[in-house]
């Protein structure tokens, strides 16, 4: 059986992409974090100590989060608004008695 998906929630997927990509931001920002952290020298050319940048590791998962919610609620507008004319999203869907 074809299913054709007619209309995508914009406020659900972008919920559920939003923490998606915060969290999945973790997997690159966690190791970043820690080589960041370890291979930075302590002083500058002219002596002054450098310090860590650390709210930029903090303010990216947030970041992420937010610009993940706006683009896919305009990523399902724009899907919802082609479908009268393109169409959408087609699979196959079989039904298994067990």
């Amino acid at each position: 059986m074809r299913i054709q998906i007619k209309k995508l929630s914009p406020h659900q997927n972008g919920k559920v992409f939003a923490i998606l990509m915060a969290f999945s931001s973790l997997i690159f920002l966690i190791p970043m974090i820690l080589t960041m952290s370890l291979s930075t020298p302590n002083l500058d050319q002219h002596g002054n100590p450098i310090t860590f940048p650390v709210f930029m590791f903090i303010i990216m998962p947030i970041l992420y989060l937010i610009f993940g919610y706006i683009f896919s609620v305009i990523g399902c507008f724009i899907y919802n608004f082609l479908f009268k004319y393109i169409g959408g999203f087609e699979y196959e869907f079989e039904e298994k008695n067990t």
